[in-house]
């Protein structure tokens, strides 16, 4: 079923989902299930799971030189949405990116959605690889979100890369994209990115999953900006709990947010992460309950490979 459809099911109800990063190469699944099982007692209509960007690693050689090589190691997100998708009875969200992709790779990744019963998919465009200062889009590949949503809705219309004209036999996915209630990194401003968010709307995105955030005053002003310019589809607030001290510093530098003063003074105030850990699950509580009685369609939370914070924040509201 598409996320559209478990909101209108849900007649204003709050939905709770979640997000998984795959496990590392070489690693087994069965960690996957160890943290999803606690989760489901909260019946989550979805679960997406995301893609990571190939990162070169070294390799030495006979005679002592690195050999430059390209991998990714946490690779199987297709695979996992089906073995959860098999497991669980739940729709899955694959994460389709534009790095590290060409146009045809992610046609192909498509046409197996769609032949598994996938039928969400979250555009983006991804971040830079660890040794780019800025994205630099793949050769034969989308620049931006935009691009790829653009294809996928063209694969909804029955148009292929290599045929142009329509047909009957096409796919029909609910594309979801992402929202910046403190502006994208590289956005030059708060409004500009709002436009590349209304053009990913009217390229065929039928809704929107933010970025993290700590202040719930962000997301009801941006959700105000959004529906400001006639978009109505639906926008779920993404929530990540803080759960060691370094993310203080992490967070605002990685995705250039702000802390609020309460929880910076909440964080330093612990004296060993077990603390930080029940701080962060505290005030998502809080956070969570305020974001439901102003309507939010659904909690989405960012787990990090873990579920014990999820399921204690879970547990006081579902």
């Amino acid at each position: 079923m598409k996320i559209t459809d478990h909101i209108k099911q849900a007649n204003g109800k709050t939905l709770f989902s979640f997000e998984l990063i795959p496990p590392r190469k070489g690693r087994s699944i069965q960690e996957l299930y160890d943290n999803i099982d606690p989760l489901m007692e909260f019946k989550p209509p979805f679960i997406d799971v995301t893609t990571s960007r190939e990162e070169f690693v070294y390799i030495e050689k006979e005679d002592g030189l690195l050999d430059k090589k390209i991998t990714r190691m946490r690779p199987g997100t297709l695979g996992i949405c089906a073995s959860i998708k098999h497991k669980y009875d739940v729709d899955t969200v694959p994460h389709v990116l534009c790095g590290g992709f060409t146009k045809e790779e992610t046609e192909y990744l498509l046409v197996d959605c769609h032949y598994l019963g996938i039928h969400n998919v979250m555009a983006l465009r991804g971040d830079a690889m660890k040794e780019q200062q800025y994205f630099e889009p793949t050769k034969g590949g989308h620049e931006y979100a935009l691009g790829l949503v653009e294809q996928i809705a063209d694969m909804n219309k029955g148009r292929y890369l290599n045929n142009v004209i329509e047909t009957s036999d096409c796919s029909d996915f609910c594309i979801g994209v992402a929202g910046y209630p403190e502006k994208h990194l590289e956005a030059p401003s708060l409004k500009t990115d709002l436009k590349r968010l209304i053009q990913k709307v009217e390229a065929g995105a039928d809704y929107v999953v933010t970025q993290m955030f700590f202040d719930n005053k962000k997301y009801f002003e941006f959700v105000d900006m959004v529906r400001a310019e006639g978009i109505d589809i639906p926008i779920i607030p993404g929530i990540k709990p803080i759960a060691v001290k370094r993310h203080l510093q992490l967070l605002p530098q990685v995705f250039k947010i702000d802390l609020p003063q309460d929880l910076i003074d909440a964080v330093d105030a612990c004296k060993n992460n077990n603390d930080v850990r029940q701080v962060g699950i505290e005030w998502a509580i809080q956070q969570s309950r305020e974001l439901m009685e102003g309507g939010a369609p659904v909690l989405h939370y960012y787990s990090m490979g873990k579920s014990d914070n999820i399921q204690a924040i879970a547990a006081e509201l579902f």
